[in-house]
């Protein structure tokens, strides 16, 4: 007999996994509550890297099935979701995905379906890098500082260096100053430090 899981997750402490669970048994899928596997983590953790999710491959066995609400219950990009998809076909598990018409993501026309989503998924990614890349761009030739505020002034952080030159530690001019040691340490270092 079949047995059929469901992985779960929401992000934060706030949210929580009852609409997947009560959407997947409205697909018509029966899941038992100890195969139900909820966790809260943020999607930006890699599938192999999440407690509940380790925990939900301890249990598979080839022939079970895994019910998912949304590709990116099971990873954090496109990528993730393929390497993860390939590693549960590789047990023998097969993969639905209620938000692609249930399609088993093992089949054909789910192995289609995820080359798709792949191809998609890293056009969006290439274009939101060149968005990046030409907004920085024009934010440089315009003059703007980019990156963090800095804690210290010049003044500061010469005097930071002084300080720390004639032996108080880096931890009490850290103190001292409301900075990180690691601000301090790039000053004492004379490391670039824009200001």
């Amino acid at each position: 007999m079949t047995r059929v899981f469901a992985y779960c997750r929401v992000s934060t402490a706030e949210q929580t996994t009852d609409n997947q669970v009560q959407e997947i048994a409205a697909a018509g899928f029966e899941v038992k509550p100890q195969r139900a596997i909820t966790e809260t983590i943020s999607g930006s953790v890699a599938a192999s890297e999440r407690k509940g999710f380790k925990k939900l491959l301890d249990k598979l066995e080839a022939g079970d099935v895994l019910v998912v609400t949304k590709l990116d219950r099971l990873g954090r990009n496109a990528m993730d979701v393929r390497a993860t998809v390939e590693k549960l076909t590789a047990l023998g598990v097969r993969v639905h995905c209620l938000a692609l018409g249930g399609v088993d993501l093992t089949s054909a026309a789910g192995k289609m379906t995820m080359g798709v989503i792949a191809a998609v998924a890293e056009f969006e990614r290439d274009l939101l890098i060149e968005r990046t890349q030409a907004g920085l761009s024009r934010a440089k030739s315009e003059g703007k500082l980019l990156g963090r505020p800095q804690k210290l002034t010049k003044l500061q952080a010469e005097a930071a260096r002084i300080r720390v030159a004639k032996g108080e530690s880096v931890a009490s001019v850290a103190r001292e100053f409301g900075s990180s040691r690691q601000t301090i340490m790039r000053v004492r270092d004379n490391l670039p430090y824009p200001i």
